[in-house]
């Protein structure tokens, strides 16, 4: 059995060598010995004892055990055997003093023990946070840790304040009657001497033929390519060559390319797809003749250095896209050829972002949610947006902090979390290989499934330590490519070569001008498809521009780029630049360019130009003042060589120097790499190109790929019908696992059924190809496998309509337990060598008749589509409507999901899974999903708008008006009126919904109408929904006023706080103050109010108990 009994043990490394043991005792303890908890036994404390020091630890140590247990001869029996573990002189006895009681009494035992022993004492504190005000900070974390509050008396806390890091001084208070233990720590301290080589390479052993050293091999299988892939084999494309395998022989890195070489060649001969390049590795032509990259870096202007500066010299970078099913093979293949001990995956550590830090501290607080969610919406989504840098950039997070104490408090607490591992995970592409068992560099501990391996030093840390980290990547992409010209071959029997296709196709450019580009790899979202109908892309470099432009910093530039393209008038600073920058209509797109200019008007050299275009990225000044210099003027060296002749010496005048060099500083900030964009260009060129020339084959390899999501199957189906494309039911007669080809269709795929796994799919298809179609339901169940072929399976396949080419969904229903009984008996009476008259004639035709029963009539139908199909099939619910939808709604769900941002909407679809829930308050509220035929989206109903759905069902065709909200990566509809169609089409009659609220309208639609209430859609809405607009009042006689302050117009709290005050209706006045506009607005009479407590709480949960003022 397992000892749960689990004590701690400090341990030192002393030097090198228990360093090295000390990795290994902790790689072992959380491979081998985890349960629970990381944990190792005496025996191989033993065999890895050698340079450790050992401390017996906090109050959880055994000897401290022991002592609390009054057994001091115990405590003395296990002092002596660690010290006969790590030798005399390596183990001392720890004693700790946080105030605790249990602490005094171990503290008057060890010097017992140490009296007995002669085993040296030492003082230590048990340290949690560095400094003592850092204790809140921690409570504030486990409470995160353990889903507590702070206000929770039973939750999990430390004892004390103690748990700190104390200065000598603070120490000495504590023990100051024994200095020797003191005296002892800083004895230990200086006896720990181990010293880190960073940067210095463990590259793998690569085995080369015998006669050739790693240089040698790696320039024979250049060369050996070399005249495939140049077949002119110019002067410029061998000086490339012969330059970059200089460089990287004198680098160090040949058998790093040779490395990488080896497994994509594994790849492609077992028929694993691999990505044409990622990164600055498509800059080397090396990586281009052996394959590793499919990207000729001489025909698209890649620099070398980009990617391997000889003047900055380290590990290169080559990351490799595979399709998903195939990267774990490549991973099993190289832990296989170096080793499972010298392979294994790289850990991540998830963070608390700023967002995520206020939420978490918000519900730690106890502060109310709908307060947290408006401080965290204050601050930016940005990439790498920090609390501090938000401060600076959100005026109403600054004027929140301001204004409320207590929202400032959140603030402080959640910017010293902020940044904080909050869990670990494996990284999502990170493998190293090492030369050594990699527990010789680093600790290693098991995956979260335990299924792997991985570092327990995250990615730049095992950089650092000079271990080759290779980034694995699972590409969908690559497999809907591959199964592309797979279904290509199979049903028009050509075997097209992806990188033999033209770069000029007339229907792929034309087809993404029109913004067709669904499924298109980096093409697909809604703005770049708008980006795509402007820029009408007519050359492969447009695509390369775009997937470099289409990002935050760069889109300002796209407008420009566009007007350029079509006519605009295309100016350069100096003639040098023309040839730089003709390819991108004289914008700076690309690092690449940045790295020529300093190249042709300065005269850097190109690994000194990289340096320049890293200092710009990072805003360097000083660095940067220094190279304006030398881009000017010139650089020499000390004595009087030229290093950079300067812009000056190239003709440029100083003015269009400066201008220059600004200009290349400005655009350094977010300028792409060329060779990254150039990769990602071909996989989107080659996915548009199969999209356009063979529709059925692309489209079915496309859903085939997202078979795992209901959703995304719904929505490609339903774009591949918009393009004309039929798509026919899924049916065991002629039906794959995936979706596949027929005539001129694409059949449904049975593996995308619900509970139909791909076992149940291959004993299917293995039935139909060993003997022909299926006769009867009874003879599908005869001759299918029954132990795959359950109860639960055969529903799936029969109310998705897969039998009903052999029966009905009524008749096989009904049946099904009858059939499958009689089918699963017959099975087990062959394999127990029992026969019957069918088996000695082939005119007795062995069926079972099904009852005569009326089929589901198609609205039934359509429900089992829904629910096992994962959409509607056979037609749609919205079908008939659509029409009246679209005059009715803003927009469909899958434009505003695409829009992405924050704002009023109204959409239309059906509801499905409505669900109803108790707020804390004991108030009822609603969530159900809306769908129409583009998509999904989560709706919430709060309790003020719940009235309205209260007889609200699943399947129902509503039309609500509300608030398109994001919450971090989540995006939901808060919806504030929900009406059916009718309500609906009378709103849009009286054009009063959506008027004056700011809605995006598609059509003259507007509000009001029937909402769902009291069992049955019969009341009206009599009253204009409005915002608040002046109105001439007399207020001056009332005795009180109702002030509410909001940060601006147009704010989306107006629209939580107008139902409250129809809540609360009486005879005060009542007046808004916008911020933004320095406006006093009166409200209109409906939304005067009584002064109830009940209000005043329920506006100060949003607004704030600041700006909700009687006066």
């Amino acid at each position: 059995g397992r000892d749960d009994n689990n004590r701690h043990l400090i341990l030192l490394a002393e030097n090198q060598e228990g360093y090295k043991n000390l990795l290994k005792l902790v790689s072992q303890a959380h491979i081998d010995g985890f349960y629970y908890r990381p944990r190792v036994d005496k025996e191989l404390l033993r065999e890895h004892n050698k340079g450790l020091i050992a401390l017996s630890a906090c109050l959880a140590g055994e000897v401290s055990e022991h002592l609390l247990n009054d057994q001091i001869e115990m405590a003395v029996k296990s002092a002596f055997e660690y010290e006969e573990i790590f030798g005399k002189g390596n183990f001392y006895l720890e004693v700790q003093n946080h105030g605790l009681e249990e602490e005094q009494k171990v503290i008057r035992g060890m010097f017992q023990v140490h009296e007995r022993t002669g085993i040296p004492m030492v003082a230590t504190n048990d340290v949690h946070y560095i400094n003592r005000e850092d204790a809140f900070i921690q409570d504030v974390l486990i409470c995160i840790q353990t889903g507590k509050t702070l206000t929770d008396s039973a939750r999990m806390s430390f004892s004390s304040e103690e748990f700190f890091l104390k200065s000598e001084e603070e120490m000495e208070l504590l023990f100051g009657e024994h200095l020797e233990i003191l005296e002892n720590t800083e004895i230990i301290a200086d006896r720990c001497q181990v010293d880190f080589t960073f940067r210095e390479s463990h590259l793998p052993e690569f085995e080369v033929p015998e006669g050739y050293t790693l240089d040698s091999y790696l320039r024979k299988k250049c060369y050996d390519a070399f005249p495939k892939f140049y077949p002119e084999q110019r002067t410029e494309e061998k000086e490339r060559l012969d330059y970059e395998l200089e460089v990287i022989a004198e680098t160090g890195f040949s058998g790093y390319f040779l490395i990488v070489a080896d497994f994509c060649q594994y790849a492609r001969n077992n028929g694993i797809a691999v990505g044409p390049g990622r990164g600055s590795a498509a800059a080397s032509m090396v990586s281009y003749l052996l394959q590793i990259t499919a990207v000729d870096p001489l025909q698209h202007d890649l620099l070398f250095e980009r990617f391997l500066n000889p003047e900055r010299v380290s590990m290169p970078d080559i990351d490799i896209d595979f399709d998903p099913e195939g990267r774990e093979k490549v991973i099993n293949y190289v832990t296989e050829k170096y080793g499972a001990d010298k392979v294994c995956q790289i850990i991540t550590f998830g963070t608390l972002g700023a967002k995520a830090a206020i939420r978490d501290v918000g519900r730690v607080m106890g502060i109310p949610l709908a307060r947290v969610d408006r401080v965290a919406k204050a601050i930016p989504n940005d990439l790498g947006m920090t609390l501090e840098k938000a401060l600076n950039v959100s005026p109403e997070l600054k004027r929140m902090l301001e204004e409320d104490e207590e929202i400032n408090r959140l603030y402080e607490i959640a910017r010293a979390i902020e940044g904080m591992p909050r869990h670990a995970s494996t990284h999502a592409a990170g493998v190293v290989i090492a030369k050594k068992a990699l527990n010789t560099y680093l600790p290693l501990q098991k995956t979260s499934d335990g299924n792997f391996t991985m570092t327990q030093f995250p990615m730049k840390t095992v950089e650092e330590l000079g271990l080759l980290k290779m980034d694995f990547l699972g590409l969908r992409n690559l497999t809907i490519l591959q199964e592309s010209l797979r279904l290509i071959q199979e049903n028009r029997g050509e075997k097209l070569d992806l990188q033999n296709i033209p770069l000029d196709d007339k229907a792929t450019f034309a087809m993404l001008s029109t913004g067709n580009s669904t499924g298109v790899f980096q093409l697909e979202s809604g703005g770049m498809r708008s980006v795509l109908k402007e820029l009408k892309p007519s050359r492969f470099e447009d695509i390369i521009a775009v997937v470099a432009l289409f990002r935050p910093g760069p889109m300002d530039q796209i407008p420009e780029f566009i007007r350029r393209k079509h006519g605009g008038e295309v100016s350069y600073l100096h003639p040098l630049l023309e040839p730089i920058l003709k390819d991108t209509y004289g914008v700076i797109v690309y690092q690449e360019q940045v790295m020529q200019i300093a190249r042709d008007l300065a005269g850097y050299s190109l690994g000194r130009a990289d340096l320049l275009r890293r200092a710009m990225g990072k805003k360097d000044k000083k660095i940067m003042d220094e190279e304006r210099q030398n881009f000017i003027y010139g650089l020499k060296d000390e004595s009087g060589k030229e290093i950079i002749p300067g812009a000056l010496r190239r003709g440029l005048s100083e003015k269009e120097a400066e201008e220059i060099f600004d200009l290349m500083a400005k655009f350094a900030e977010y300028g792409f790499n060329k060779g990254h964009a150039t990769a990602y260009a071909v996989i989107a060129y080659q996915t548009a190109y199969l999209k356009a020339n063979y529709p059925l084959e692309f489209n079915a390899a496309l859903i085939s790929t997202v078979m795992s999501s209901a959703d995304k199957v719904s929505f490609y189906i339903h774009e591949a019908r918009q393009s004309g494309i039929k798509i026919l039911p899924p049916d065991v007669q002629y039906s794959q696992g995936g979706f596949s080809i027929e005539g001129d269709g694409i059949r449904f795929g049975l593996g995308a059924i619900r509970n139909v796994g791909l076992n149940v799919v291959e004993k299917i298809i293995e039935a139909r190809e060993k003997e022909g179609p299926f006769k009867s339901l009874y003879d599908f169940c005869l001759r299918v496998d029954g132990k795959v072929l359950n109860k639960r399976v055969l529903e799936s396949l029969l109310r998705g309509g897969a039998l009903s080419s052999l029966c009905g969904r009524a008749q096989g229903l009904l049946a099904l337990d009858t059939v499958l009984e009689l089918a699963h008996q017959r099975q087990r009476d062959k394999e127990s060598g029992q026969f019957s008259l069918f088996d000695f004639s082939d005119e007795v035709d062995e069926d079972v008749e099904l009852p005569d029963v009326k089929e589901f009539d198609q609205r039934e139908i359509l429900k089992m589509e829904k629910e096992y199909l994962g959409l509607y099939l056979s037609g749609h619910p919205l079908e008939s409507v659509l029409p009246k939808m679209k005059k009715l709604t803003s927009e469909d769900i899958n434009t505003c999901l695409e829009r992405n941002e924050e704002r009023k909407v109204i959409l239309g679809g059906i509801v499905t899974g409505y669900r109803t829930n108790v707020t804390r308050k004991g108030e009822m509220m609603a969530s159900f999903v809306l769908e129409d035929l583009t998509g999904t989206m989560e709706v919430l109903v709060f309790p003020r708008v719940f009235a309205q759905c209260i007889s609200l069902e699943n399947d129902q065709i509503v039309i609500i008006k509300g608030r398109f909200n994001i919450q971090d990566e989540e995006r939901k509809l808060f919806a504030e009126t929900i009406l059916d169609l009718e309500g609906a089409e009378e709103a849009a009659r009286t054009k009063v919904w959506s008027e004056g609220n700011n809605y995006y309208r598609r059509g003259n639609q507007g509000s009001g109408g029937t909402p769902y209430q009291n069992g049955r859609n019969n009341s009206r809405l009599n009253n204009r929904e409005v915002t608040v607009e002046a109105e001439e009042a007399t207020v001056k006689n009332a005795e009180k006023k109702l002030f509410l302050r909001f940060p601006g117009e147009d704010t989306p709290l107006l629209e939580e706080i107008l139902p409250i005050l129809r809540e609360f209706q009486g005879k005060y006045p009542v007046l808004f103050y916008f911020d933004k506009d320095k406006k006093l607005i009166q409200g209109k009479r409906e939304f005067w109010v009584e002064n109830k407590e009940e209000l005043y709480e329920s506006l100060s949960n949003i607004l704030g108990e600041s700006n909700v003022v009687w006066k």
